[in-house]
């Protein structure tokens, strides 16, 4: 660390703590040369996850884009702000877990439905239909009949 009073380059840590969210140690130090004192925190940065689109082209992981397609699908139905949250907060957990810098929108994409299809039928069903991109009536039946036969059995 440089000493923001006299740049030296050597000091020694007096105090660390971790902060009161957890995500950072807070370390006091002293500079050797001055003897002046000053904070620094340490954070561990998150690898950057990158989606592979159907098109291929390769963008950053955005939770927003995932917290709208919820807002969405789940739009005038008892499905509540937090809950979406919540299901935004698991895919990305689920992801992220895997160890992989890249995942495809695919892989995300079943994650949710995933965790949908628990929490309303009808959110699940509108997000499989874009997800899914359903093209004819035929597809709508299809997945509903799944979507049933899986409500009959659980």
């Amino acid at each position: 660390m440089r000493c923001p009073v006299c740049s030296h380059e050597e000091d020694k840590v007096v105090d660390s703590r971790v902060t009161e969210d957890g995500r950072a140690i807070r370390r006091r130090r002293e500079c050797l040369s001055c003897a002046s004192r000053y904070t620094t925190f340490e954070r561990i940065e998150d690898a950057p996850l990158m989606v592979i689109k159907r098109s291929g082209e390769e963008v950053s992981f955005d939770r927003q884009k995932i917290a709208e397609g919820l807002r969405m699908a789940s739009k005038n139905r008892p499905v509540d702000a937090t809950q979406i949250e919540a299901i935004v907060d698991e895919v990305e957990q689920k992801v992220r877990s895997n160890g992989k810098r890249t995942v495809t929108s695919a892989e995300i994409g079943r994650e949710v439905l995933d965790r949908l299809r628990a929490l309303d039928d009808v959110a699940y069903l509108r997000f499989a239909s874009v997800y899914k991109g359903f093209q004819e009536l035929t597809d709508f039946e299809k997945e509903l009949l799944s979507l049933l036969q899986r409500n009959k059995s659980g």
